[in-house]
């Protein structure tokens, strides 16, 4: 049997889900990626029995898997001192396993949890939960492998918003005091333009104000104000439509998106500010009631499983110390 395939198999024992990649690299070598991952010992043998080269990737968070903190090293920069700072700051625990990828990056598995993924440029690290994979070893990309560097059990999880908020701090949000207009739309659109590195966070925030307050007319007045600091047409219709599918209002976030993109619209296309209106009044919102309670996102954590043994006897574990790694391109 294949190393590979029998990797597949020691991961799905211990209940972590499991999926092929084409040989060699990191695409799903199944029409539906991480969504047909399973632990099923059959399906699992017929997929490898295909082709026994298939590398092995895991569907990431919980339930399915591991979550996994991705330290990425490449021609642009090292993760590696974002990841000294985080575990200065006490925020790396115990992972259950580090994997060295092909790259000379890392990967830290850690508890599955329902967080989101994540992705810090600057920092070059990325998060692979919810709706994620990673290839997992002995799988190669360009001829190297990953390669489990250390393993054990634990059930420490990692906290990819303390993270954000160490490494990359978003901008403050105004108080929304009870005298305060906060869906006045200029003072909105000011408020975006005092927000030059945060244009597209800022201008999700206030597109909820707006429509909350019923505003959903002037939407395109937010997109421009964002535009003027920099940010991208296409992007910021995306957001957008983000906000609009946040709000309830799925449905016609397609519509606003080409809207505010100048793409043309379909003729059975109802105006949007008639159709969030009418929403917003059929829900009993007053236009001038912006105080509407939100959900927040659950964030539950589940139990840790035991990481399987999948090192290669002729593969030696390199030494790797986070610590020493200087953030060198």
């Amino acid at each position: 049997m294949h190393d590979n395939q029998r990797a597949a198999h020691r991961f799905a024992e211990t209940g972590i889900h499991v999926f092929p990649c084409i040989p060699g690299e990191k695409v799903p070598a199944v029409a539906h990626g991480f969504e047909e991952a399973t632990t099923d010992h059959r399906r699992i043998q017929a997929w490898w029995q295909r082709n026994p080269e298939r590398n092995v990737a895991v569907r990431t968070g919980a339930p399915y898997g591991p979550d996994v903190l991705d330290v990425d090293v490449h021609e642009g920069g090292s993760g590696f001192a974002a990841f000294s700072q985080l575990k200065r700051e006490g925020l790396i625990g115990q992972p259950r396993a580090i994997i060295q990828t092909p790259s000379g990056g890392m990967h830290a598995w850690y508890a599955g949890t329902e967080q989101r993924n994540g992705h810090m440029a600057k920092a070059h690290l990325d998060f692979r939960s919810n709706g994620g994979y990673v290839v997992a070893p002995p799988s190669q990309v360009n001829g190297k492998p990953y390669v489990v560097v250390s393993h054990q059990a634990t059930p420490d999880t990692f906290d990819w918003g303390k993270a954000r908020e160490l490494l990359d701090p978003q901008p403050k949000l105004p108080k929304r005091e009870p005298d305060d207009k906060t869906t006045d739309i200029d003072r909105l659109a000011k408020w975006i333009e005092s927000q030059p590195d945060h244009h597209n966070d800022a201008l999700f925030w206030a597109a909820n104000r707006a429509i909350e307050a019923g505003r959903a007319a002037e939407l395109d007045r937010l997109k421009e104000a964002a535009m003027r600091t920099g940010h991208d047409e296409r992007i910021a219709a995306r957001t957008i439509a983000s906000a609009l599918r946040t709000s309830g209002f799925a449905e016609h976030a397609e519509t606003a998106a080409m809207r505010a993109a100048n793409q043309p619209m379909k003729e059975q296309d109802r105006p949007l500010a008639e159709v969030v209106t009418e929403r917003l009044e059929n829900a009993g919102v007053k236009a001038d009631d912006p105080e509407i309670t939100h959900l927040a996102a659950r964030n539950d954590m589940q139990h840790a499983r035991a990481f399987p043994v999948v090192e290669p006897d002729s593969l030696p574990a390199p030494e790797l110390t986070p610590d020493d790694r200087e953030a060198t391109p």
